[in-house]
């Protein structure tokens, strides 16, 4: 059972936790990263691209010019792909992304980034982080006393630490239930406190 040490805001060692095996010492499997992300951003798309086909170009309909005689290649209406204009053979149009995944990889995969962060030494566990007021200075200053850059913070309920920090670069506070892979890997450290740990643990257990 993995043991990390509980440090306050100072950077000070208060006290010691268990980690749990299964969630934070399991095998990192790499591949369910790719699988999840991928799922993640297929959600994410908006799928609102469109394109006017050629019954929804707005025009006369009449013939351009007489069939023959001409010289020129036989025309029939101005919204011919053909021309300049005209409509689009094949376009896109609206429609979702997303696809279902099983909820057992997406619990897999996260326990696979919560291992991979405490296997690279850049979890931290946390007594508790709370700042008497919504102040981004003070939230700067314990991240720079932590010698902490692009960190992901996890917290229970935590209203001024999420205001706090919303303006700072590659900072992001999350609650437990947001917690997610994209998220994890897109920071290269994770704040998680006590009571974020045990969130968390209650969550993913199997």
């Amino acid at each position: 059972m993995p043991k990390v040490d509980v440090l306050n805001v100072a950077g000070q060692k208060v006290s010691e936790i268990d980690l749990s095996e299964d969630i934070f010492g399991g095998p990192v499997k790499e591949h369910l990263f790719h699988e999840v992300v991928r799922w993640q951003l297929a959600c994410r798309r908006r799928g609102t691209a469109s394109a006017k086909e050629r019954s929804d170009v707005v025009g006369s309909r009449r013939k351009m010019f007489r069939q023959k005689g001409t010289g020129r290649a036989r025309r029939g209406t101005a919204q011919s792909p053909l021309l300049k204009g005209g409509g689009v053979v094949f376009g896109p149009k609206p429609r979702d992304f997303s696809y279902t995944l099983p909820s057992k990889v997406k619990k897999a995969a996260l326990r696979s980034a919560l291992s991979r962060r405490l296997e690279e030494t850049k979890l931290l566990v946390l007594d508790e982080f709370e700042l008497d007021e919504i102040k981004t200075r003070r939230a700067v200053d314990i991240l720079k006393g932590l010698a902490l850059d692009s960190v992901l913070i996890v917290d229970e309920g935590n209203q001024n630490l999420s205001l706090s920090t919303r303006n700072i670069h590659k900072v992001k506070y999350l609650p437990v239930e947001g917690l997610n892979v994209m998220d994890i890997l897109q920071h290269e450290s994770l704040i998680l406190t006590r009571r974020a740990v045990a969130a968390v643990e209650g969550r993913l257990k199997k």
